[in-house]
């Protein structure tokens, strides 16, 4: 869930609007001191601990001031989700200032759209009559519009000349469920080609997966065969792993903070780093995967829970969504298999090999210390930059094995 990452310039409400076929959520920011003048009870006293004093009773008067409806005499069902404080600190002057988060869920009656609705709202402003709520759809799922607030908020204020507070009119324009599945497919695809920790982790794995073992040490070549098939398990482990807990992470049935779940990512990169380097787990490299595969889908399951969308919708975005990663996945995996098998039939990959786990094993170590520390470091500002021109290293891998296969071609020719 973000936190707030602005200062209140005015004493307004921000109110960010989510939706999605079967449900309407509402994430309201309110200032705590406006809120103290409609609700009372002293709450700025202790801020830090307002929920746990006041949390039924702030749901009830929040339930009381929001209402939608399509017809006013159907009104449609509010649900106060959760609450949560938020401590921030003014732009201009450097005070601190404190918010109250509510999640609140609108559902529409049975047979009614989403796409057009009502938005009956007074909360603050049926007491505080400067006070306003500023609207913005921030994403809408049946357009493919996903975490991208409008330019332009709605205003929700009270009318100055017959001192009314009138309700909002929300018409969205016409989705579907194929655009909205297309935007998950689209959204996955994205989400693993802009994740560089990802792919590295997976590409370093591969790296000596069609070598033999020598004893402690890599061998040669395998063989094609037997290097696809040690490939496709690493693949397809990997691919099962992260799809489980991207499942059971977006349906909320297991929730780990970002922070631990970011430095394992990076923790995965580095032990996959040093078996490139050294096999320490020969053979196992399938359970490696899947296992951590497990912890990667937890970072893509991040994502879609913060969509806050119903278990149907959710349902076909988890397919959409893992679609898109797989196939992108795949797409990457498909570009840099061939170069591998090639080279690793040549006395050159050795030092690709070990070359290519000692620079990702240098980058693990900086994205750990990065995400430990929460401050970036040299190593990781660079890899942050340079992972935009990445197809140049697919590119460099590929001339790098058809050089190396010609010349060892041309070599055994000659004799």
């Amino acid at each position: 869930m973000s936190t707030i990452s602005f200062a209140h310039q005015t004493p307004n409400t921000l109110v960010f609007l989510d939706a999605s076929p079967n449900r309407v959520a509402l994430e309201l920011q309110m200032p705590l001191s406006e809120l103290e003048l409609a609700f009372g009870n002293n709450i700025s006293a202790k801020p830090e601990t307002l929920i746990e004093r006041f949390g039924p009773q702030l749901k009830e008067y929040l339930q009381a001031h929001i209402h939608a409806y399509l017809k006013k005499n159907s009104p449609w069902t509010v649900e106060i989700e959760a609450l949560r404080m938020d401590k921030g600190k003014y732009a201009e002057n450097g005070i601190d200032y404190w918010e109250l988060v509510a999640y609140t869920v609108i559902i529409p009656q049975q047979g009614e759209s989403t796409r057009k609705f009502m938005l009956d709202y007074d909360v603050i402003m049926h007491q505080v009559i400067n006070h306003a709520a500023l609207v913005s759809i921030r994403s809408d799922w049946e357009t493919g519009n996903l975490n991208a607030p409008t330019a332009d908020a709605m205003v929700i204020s009270r009318n100055t000349r017959d001192n009314v507070i009138y309700p909002l009119e929300i018409n969205l324009q016409q989705g579907s469920w194929f655009k909205g599945f297309k935007s998950m497919f689209a959204l996955g695809m994205q989400h693993i080609k802009e994740g560089t920790d990802h792919l590295l982790f997976l590409i370093v794995l591969l790296l000596p997966a069609a070598l033999l073992i020598n004893g402690r040490q890599w061998g040669k070549f395998g063989g094609t065969k037997y290097s696809i098939l040690r490939l496709s398990k690493i693949v397809t482990s990997f691919t099962i792993g992260h799809s489980i807990t991207l499942l059971i992470g977006a349906l909320g049935w297991l929730r780990l903070p970002a922070q631990p779940v970011e430095i394992m990512i990076a923790f995965s990169i580095l032990v996959s780093s040093i078996h490139a380097i050294r096999p320490i787990f020969p053979g196992k490299e399938m359970y490696v995967a899947a296992g951590f595969g497990l912890i990667h889908g937890l970072a893509f399951a991040s994502v879609l829970a913060n969509l806050k969308l119903s278990a149907g919708t959710m349902a076909l975005s988890i397919l959409g969504f893992n679609l898109g990663i797989e196939v992108m996945q795949l797409f990457v995996v498909l570009i840099t298999i061939p170069w591998l098998i090639l080279l690793s039939q040549t006395r050159a990959y050795k030092y690709v090999r070990v070359g290519g786990a000692v620079i990702s094993g240098i980058v693990a170590i900086a994205w750990i210390l990065e995400r430990a520390t929460q401050t970036p470091n040299f190593i990781s500002v660079f890899v942050n930059k340079a992972a935009i021109q990445a197809h140049w290293a697919i590119l460099i891998l590929a001339a790098l094995a058809l050089i190396t296969t010609l010349l060892k071609r041309r070599v055994a020719h000659s004799l």
